[in-house]
């Protein structure tokens, strides 16, 4: 099992090194990869060794090798289909951002209380009445739940019922997860504020 940390690390790699792949590069070295995370060479050496992705010290590593032994650490090149329950602004902006192929995802469905709202780009957005339904006919893991503040926790327990195993959670409450569901929770209210404290503390 990977610790968080770690796999935070393997991810940030696996996303250079596509971009040093898509720049025609065949090879890179420890030290490249450091210094676009901000960590030492010797702590991208201990990441890799631990799993025999082994570098040499003219050559480096080969990009294309580290590409595919890290897409099977986190879980391989299959996308997961995820659902975005709550479609205003910021499930908007997600799904025409659309580029979560990269990170493993798929959206392939929104759900509202709205009946009026069919679709976002290609992504059909169906009445939440439907939700049981969908999640049970297309076996739905991962949920993103974008709904107002006040209906995330009844939203939140009614995926849990539903067998819902993940949550991404952009509401302003914080929910918690448990040993039948992973939730990770992205306040963006709580990080402007934390950002605008850390640049007057340090710069005034």
């Amino acid at each position: 099992m990977i610790n968080n940390e770690t796999v935070i690390r393997f991810i940030k790699y696996n996303r250079i090194l596509s971009q040093l792949k898509s720049l025609g590069m065949a090879r890179v070295f420890s030290n490249n990869l450091g210094d676009a995370l901000g960590i030492a060479p010797a702590l991208v050496r201990k990441d890799f060794s631990r799993f025999n992705l082994e570098g040499n010290k003219r050559g480096g590593y080969e990009i294309d090798l580290l590409i595919e032994r890290l897409d099977e650490l986190l879980g391989g090149k299959n996308l997961e289909n995820m659902i975005i329950v709550g479609c205003g602004h910021i499930a908007k902006a997600l799904i025409n951002h659309g580029d979560f192929t990269k990170d493993g995802g798929k959206i392939v469905a929104g759900f509202d209380i709205d009946k009026h709202i069919e679709k976002f780009g290609n992504i059909p957005i169906y009445h939440v009445d439907v939700l049981p339904a969908y999640i049970k006919e297309h076996s739905i893991n991962i949920a993103i739940l974008t709904v107002p503040e006040e209906a995330a926790t009844i939203m939140f327990e009614k995926l849990l019922a539903l067998g819902i195993k993940g949550v991404l959670n952009f509401t302003p409450v914080e929910l918690k997860g448990s040993e039948n569901c992973i939730v990770n929770n992205v306040n963006i209210g709580l990080e402007i504020k934390k950002l605008t404290y850390e640049v007057k503390s340090t710069f005034t």
